[in-house]
């Protein structure tokens, strides 16, 4: 289609022995700024990024400095998360796989000593880390560390999420279906308000699917050579399964959320909100949650409004909205 957006193919890794790590280069964490931000109006939250262009791969912080209630949904075969609390001072995305975790301890280090590093029990900053494979697409062995975690912390202000190959999604892709049919995909957000009531979602995708758009077009991933068309997978998976081709779908994907509400929920409509949004991002990501993927969202909530005119099944369904977005935004 002429209003298709540009092929961008993410050239496979060579996973050769001996790659770069990060002790073998001098590495100063930079600014990862991407493409534009994305505004919202929330108080008490403060987004913040940085990478190692020698990746490169990066990570990106929301920092609570109040703290926040949080819910937490994680499916698929292949979750990173650290930390997993109720209550948070800070989140943290990285590239990096596990090697990636390393950069929530450099947040929560730093955190520490914003409070003067005391150590009672009601100062102590909860900071969890989610991480997403992105070797796949490099052919370095770099991975956001302590010293990133604290850069992009320390780059944090409110109101502004930057958005596209920045941050956690600097080297994200999708549709690895056949990774020579993979393309970048990033890190995207959306923000809605509607009678004072205030949705954030923000997305690091990294997923085996493809990115699929309100008129079910693919918009990203899943490019065949020969034709340039980019197809839904199960189209793929189907031929296989009749006798064609074989598929063989690349292992490492990971599709980071979270959303932040201002609205006060009970502890179980906040779960409840955070699996219902997870599951509408199918529309968007397909297919979504497999065995190969390690999908999470945080649900968080600033507790400054209640709820007006709706249910917080309300509040999910237009959420979902906004992670559908969110997700499109990723993929721009």
């Amino acid at each position: 289609m002429s209003n298709a957006p540009e092929t961008r193919l993410a050239r496979p890794s060579a996973f050769a022995p001996g790659a770069l790590t990060n002790d073998d280069a001098e590495l100063t964490p930079q600014p990862s700024e991407g493409r534009a931000v994305v505004p919202f109006d929330l108080p008490g939250v403060l987004v913040g990024t940085a990478e190692y262009a020698e990746g490169p791969t990066g990570c990106t912080v929301l920092h609570f400095p109040d703290g926040v209630r949080t819910a937490i949904d994680a499916r698929g075969g292949a979750v990173g998360l650290s930390g997993g609390y109720d209550i948070h001072q800070a989140i943290v995305f990285a590239g990096g796989s596990v090697y990636g975790l390393e950069a929530a301890a450099g947040v929560g280090t730093e955190l520490l000593h914003r409070v003067e590093n005391r150590t009672h029990w009601a100062a102590l900053q909860h900071v969890s880390g989610a991480v997403i494979y992105d070797f796949s697409a490099r052919d370095t062995a770099i991975a956001p560390d302590a010293a990133l975690g604290r850069a992009a912390l320390r780059n944090a202000k409110p109101g502004e999420f930057p958005v596209g190959r920045c941050g956690a999604g600097r080297t994200a892709s999708v549709g690895k279906i056949d990774f020579g049919r993979a393309e970048f995909a990033g890190q995207g957000a959306a923000f809605r308000e509607i009678g004072g009531m205030k949705v954030l979602v923000a997305t690091v995708v990294n997923a085996v699917g493809v990115v699929v758009d309100r008129d079910g077009r693919v918009v990203r991933g899943n490019v065949h050579a020969d034709t340039g068309e980019r197809k839904l997978p199960v189209e793929d998976y189907a031929l296989a399964a009749g006798g064609g081709q074989p598929v063989g779908t690349l292992a490492g994907n990971t599709t980071l959320t979270v959303l932040v509400t201002n609205v006060r929920l009970p502890e179980v409509s906040l779960r409840q909100l955070g699996t219902q949004v997870h599951s509408s991002m199918h529309r968007a990501i397909q297919p979504f949650h497999t065995e190969i993927d390690g999908d999470i969202l945080f649900t968080v909530t600033t507790d400054e409004v209640d709820l007006t005119g709706i249910t917080a099944t309300g509040l999910g369904a237009i959420a979902s909205e906004v992670a559908w977005d969110a997700v499109l935004s990723a993929a721009e």
